[in-house]
């Protein structure tokens, strides 16, 4: 019997098991798929707090992880696969076999970022080479520098347009010839001189050995193919959160994120929390993860409390 159980293990669920540990309730901790999260995909973190020389993704979960770990949570390397949350004491099953019971659950499995799954891409991503999901995490990096947005929506418009605040250029590639975000954004995209959009257009590889050095493309209405000479290439296309084990018990938005009651974690099942990216398509930070996380462990700790009072 695991009287809390946190599902996660990057900012939010770290955070949460921090903050439960501290208050003499250690959780077990899930790491999931990614153990530590997107942020280990990451090379330099410059805008988290507290380090004025940055860190790198996998160091600051590393550091995450030892503080978590000194206050008495237990972190499994296990993922979980099936969940029952009809009633109390939840029941958990993991990848592993191992079969699990929780008084209360903080779901923070985060959101996925939806890649091409082109030859390079990942590599590039992975290497720090210049592939990225996060315009605000990286864009930094690409001062007067030439990069590429790929992507149609409200996120895409947003990405690019942020973009400009350092890049000398960036290209807009979409695969249709109208594009399906709302209209204040598109006339904000089309409006700004350093945005130059490719329509019509997909990306068939991402080009350079250890950086991005341009992109393969291919126009659909010609068939005709050419080489995009840019040191940067930016994925706008949406993140999956991360929810397959909870499909139809929890209540999620039109794009599967989970939903919690306004100013809380609280989810439509009591004694399951969500913070982070799985809840999150607004920010989708590691600092407002960490807080959620925070949020999600005082929520919890509370519910907990209310419960044994028969509350």
């Amino acid at each position: 019997m695991s009287n809390i159980v946190v599902l996660g293990s990057g900012p939010a669920g770290l955070t949460a098991a921090l903050y439960l540990s501290r208050a003499n309730m250690p959780p077990t901790v899930y790491e999931g798929e990614q153990p530590g999260g997107q942020l280990t995909t990451t090379t330099e973190v410059d805008n988290f707090p507290g380090f004025a020389n940055g860190v790198t993704g996998p160091d600051l979960m590393e550091a995450m992880r030892a503080q978590v770990e000194r206050f008495g949570a237990k972190i499994v390397i296990d993922t979980i696969q099936r969940a029952d949350l009809s009633q109390r004491p939840f029941k958990l099953k993991t990848e592993y076999g191992g079969e699990i019971l929780a008084d209360a659950i903080i779901l923070a499995t985060g959101a996925s970022a939806r890649y091409l799954g082109l030859p390079n891409e990942k590599r590039l991503q992975q290497s720090g080479g210049g592939v990225s999901a996060c315009a605000t995490c990286d864009g930094f990096f690409y001062q007067q520098q030439e990069i590429a947005v790929v992507g149609g929506g409200d996120t895409a418009m947003e990405e690019a347009t942020f973009l400009t605040k350092f890049a000398s250029k960036v290209y807009l590639i979409h695969r249709r010839d109208s594009f399906r975000a709302s209209k204040i954004m598109i006339e904000r995209a089309l409006a700004n001189p350093k945005i130059e959009i490719i329509y019509n257009t997909v990306v068939e590889d991402v080009l350079g050995e250890a950086k991005v050095s341009g992109l393969a493309l291919r126009n659909l209405v010609t068939n005709e193919t050419h080489t995009l000479p840019v040191t940067g290439f930016f994925l706008a296309i949406g993140h999956t959160p991360n929810t397959g084990p909870f499909t139809g018990q929890l209540d999620v938005d039109e794009n599967g994120y989970v939903l919690t009651k306004p100013g809380s974690t609280y989810t439509s099942v009591p004694g399951v929390f969500a913070a982070g990216d799985v809840q999150d398509h607004v920010y989708k930070q590691a600092i407002t993860a960490a807080g959620t996380g925070c949020m999600a462990a005082l929520d919890c700790e509370r519910w907990l409390e209310a419960q044994s009072h028969g509350g």
